[in-house]
């Protein structure tokens, strides 16, 4: 079975302190588990998961996190907080698609956008927003800059809620490592599938299960024992030795020291 899809985000040794800031904003929301390496917690229910990774990534708005709140008051409540040391990428205000809106970036430079719920909205507090800017960007008609391009469109993969639209002015910046998203797969075939056909048509495979799409979007295909294993505190490291020597994950190989391996070590 191919598990419901979450978000990782790539820290450099504060995944345990944002989570704990993050959970102090949100309702329904819990930190559920740490290896010191990694902590899963839940937002208004859904479930992210904090890496301490190292410097490698840094975040940019060309992912952010768009917040549908009930009313202006939670809007800005949520806003007041989440800006405590961070940044307005657009200040919060009243916009032609919103009473009240804003776009910032918190101070360990993950961003987010608030809005107040419409009733066409999918019914997830928290959305994944994909901004698709320079080369990413869709053909526009000769002689217009933005005819053509897409302002916002929401959809759903396999229970996961998320917005993509296209960046029309001149931004600096594209996706990279620091926001992926998760899928756990239960057999080798599903991860295979997922790996194959993400990586079609331009896609690059990386390291550790992580793999780029032809878009440049990061996706991390991992087997859905994983998380188990890595918390075992007599196999975790095992298991960290053994996935750091592959791309693809390999759970039913005969090879030495594929993850299967180590659950009967």
């Amino acid at each position: 079975m191919i598990h419901p899809i979450y978000t990782c985000l790539w820290f450099d040794g504060q995944a345990k302190e944002a989570a704990k800031f993050y959970v102090s904003i949100f309702g329904n929301s819990r930190i559920t588990s740490d290896t010191g390496m990694i902590v899963n917690f839940e937002l208004e229910g859904q479930k992210f998961m904090g890496l301490n990774g190292g410097p490698n990534f840094k975040f940019n708005p060309s992912i952010s996190f768009y917040v549908m709140c009930d009313s202006v008051d939670e809007v800005n409540e949520k806003w007041a907080k989440l800006i405590d040391g961070g940044s307005a990428l657009m200040e919060i205000g009243t916009y032609p698609w919103s009473e009240r809106y804003g776009w910032l970036e918190d101070k360990y430079g993950v961003s987010w956008q608030f809005n107040l719920q419409s009733n066409g909205d999918v019914g997830k507090k928290i959305l994944p927003s994909l901004l698709f800017t320079q080369t990413q960007l869709g053909n526009a008609p000769p002689g217009s800059d933005f005819e053509g391009m897409l302002m916002y469109s929401s959809s759903i993969l396999n229970g996961f809620p998320i917005v993509a639209m296209d960046g029309p002015a001149d931004h600096r910046f594209v996706f990279n490592e620091a926001v992926s998203f998760v899928v756990e797969c239960d057999t080798q075939e599903e991860i295979d599938y997922l790996w194959i056909t993400l990586t079609a048509d331009g896609g690059q495979e990386s390291m550790c299960g992580w793999l780029k799409d032809r878009f440049g979007v990061s996706w991390k295909i991992v087997p859905s024992m994983l998380g188990k294993l890595m918390g075992d505190p007599e196999k975790g490291q095992r298991v960290i030795q053994a996935f750091l020597q592959m791309k693809k994950f390999e759970i039913q190989t005969e090879k030495p020291q594929t993850i299967i391996d180590l659950l009967v070590l």
